[in-house]
């Protein structure tokens, strides 16, 4: 999220100055795999007036956002324990922990008031460079003030702390107090320009990650919104007396227009069931689900198929599948 560690609580500014020879090479906040066991859910926003947009000028980021968001799929992920790492060496300058793991809806607004990094960790990197890690989960930051660390040291590990709707790792990048973009450290934007890795910071160039699945599952009825994003929404066996199967997918960085695919397939492959959906705005999370009730004559029993396919303007952005078994 946007606000920084108490010692940097003053307003920063925006600005993207070119990169030099002796900017710091970056490697991923986060152990997981982008696209696999984790997502990017917004960069930084590089719009200077009151609307957001990424350094493509697409709509990954929202108002003031001034870092990049590295997510978790679910809060289950996230209490399986996520290290968050150095993503260069430096020395610590700055931690915070004691913040509870409740998100922006769960902590008391007096808690979160001038705390909205949630538990955090600041490295300095040298020449004005600086790094800011939040919404650390609590208990977890293993690094102290004047402690020196290498890149990819664990620092702590991904939580739901300060002020936050989802688990994640905000990471901003700073250099002599100013915002810089890692993807794209370039004045100028170039719209539509793909990942503009000439421009990054990234020791290995992550490209321009548009959206896509976050997760899939299935159930025995529509979901609610908040299991799904608890990571307790799947189950992966259902009994002869189900009342429905129903087939659900979160996605992320949705935009008008984007269309969405659920398929159930029973045992022998044929199609059970397909549906549609068109999202009509841009949403950050989204969830949709789709299927049917038991049929008349009772679940063909063996392994049933549920799949999601998310495609923006006829590219596919993601597509993933998981199984269910339904017994007699």
């Amino acid at each position: 999220m946007r606000h920084a560690l108490a010692v940097l609580a003053t307003a920063l500014i925006f600005a993207f100055p070119p990169a030099a020879p002796a900017d710091p090479r970056l490697g991923l906040p986060i152990d997981c795999t982008l696209g696999e066991d984790c997502f990017l859910m917004n960069y930084v926003d590089r719009d200077p007036g009151p609307g957001a947009e990424d350094f493509t000028c697409g709509p990954a980021s929202y108002d003031g956002h001034d870092g990049t968001d590295f997510a978790l799929p679910s809060l289950a992920a996230m209490e399986r324990g996520v290290a968050v790492l150095a993503a260069a060496p430096g020395l610590v300058r700055a931690t915070r922990d004691g913040m509870p793991d409740l998100g922006l809806h769960g902590t008391p607004e007096d808690r979160i008031a001038g705390r909205e990094c949630g538990n955090g960790v600041v490295i300095d990197h040298g020449d004005g460079w600086e790094t800011q890690y939040c919404h650390l989960r609590e208990g977890s930051i293993s690094v102290r003030e004047g402690d020196r660390v290498t890149a990819g040291a664990p620092l702590g590990q991904v939580g739901f702390s300060g002020m936050t709707e989802f688990p994640h790792v905000h990471l901003a990048v700073r250099h002599e107090g100013v915002v810089v973009d890692p993807f794209d450290t370039a004045s100028e934007r170039v719209c539509g320009s793909g990942d503009r890795s000439e421009n990054a910071l990234w020791n290995v160039p992550l490209g321009y990650l548009a959206g896509g699945i976050v997760a899939v599952g299935a159930f025995t009825g529509v979901p609610d919104y908040e299991a799904i994003k608890a990571g307790k929404a799947h189950m992966p066996a259902l009994g002869p007396d189900a009342p429905a199967l129903v087939g659900w997918v979160l996605l992320n960085n949705g935009r008008a227009g984007d269309t969405v695919t659920i398929t159930l397939s029973a045992p022998d492959g044929s199609v059970w069931h397909r549906h549609e959906d068109v999202l009509g705005k841009k949403l950050a999370l989204a969830m949709r689900a789709s299927g049917r009730k038991r049929p008349a004559d009772g679940w063909e029993p063996g392994t049933w198929t549920v799949r999601a396919v998310v495609a923006r303007e006829g590219t596919v952005l993601g597509a993933a599948e998981t199984e269910v078994r339904v017994g007699k």
